[in-house]
């Protein structure tokens, strides 16, 4: 599963609430662990390594694999598709379309480290590019999560 969103668009936040921390594969997390910081840029190309590890080797015993980063590249988005698809494990979004108030307002609220504004707007403004992209990409299903669906919403499992 991948989950796509600007910073602040309250992915991790969705993913704690619906996953367990073992089934959630975190490019910040990774970051933290090579760096002490998650918001440490310059340790993204590493940190993304080490996503791309974990998550092949969840994908390959077909595990429940969250991949929590914006994933707002479709470069990106292939790289993990790619992976499902060698272990016939079926891929799936749920995108964070918000207000861009929205991605600032909870950037704000977050404990510890907030993003630049400049790169919230960078990622708000990809957002539009990467949605129209996702139902072309081959997943199973693409979940589109509004303002407010974000704190209702209910996973099932199959």
């Amino acid at each position: 599963m991948l989950l796509v969103g600007p910073s602040g668009a309250g992915k991790s936040t969705f993913a704690a609430r619906h996953f367990s921390v073992t089934e959630v594969v975190s490019s910040d997390a990774a970051r933290a662990m090579l760096t002490d910081d998650a918001g440490d840029q310059d340790a993204s190309a590493e940190a993304f390594q080490v996503v791309a590890l974990i998550v092949n080797g969840r994908l390959k015993r077909r595990l429940t694999t969250v991949v929590d980063a914006t994933n707002l590249h479709a470069a990106s988005r292939r790289q993990y598709t790619r992976l499902a698809a060698r272990y016939g494990v079926p891929a799936v979004v749920i995108a964070f379309d918000l207000p861009l108030s929205a991605y600032h307002e909870r950037n704000a609220r977050r404990e510890g480290r907030k993003v630049d504004e400049i790169v919230v707007e960078d990622h708000a403004a990809r957002m539009p590019q990467a949605l129209a992209e996702l139902e072309g990409e081959g997943y199973v299903a693409v979940h589109i999560v509004g303002e407010d669906a974000a704190d209702e919403a209910i996973v099932e499992r199959r």
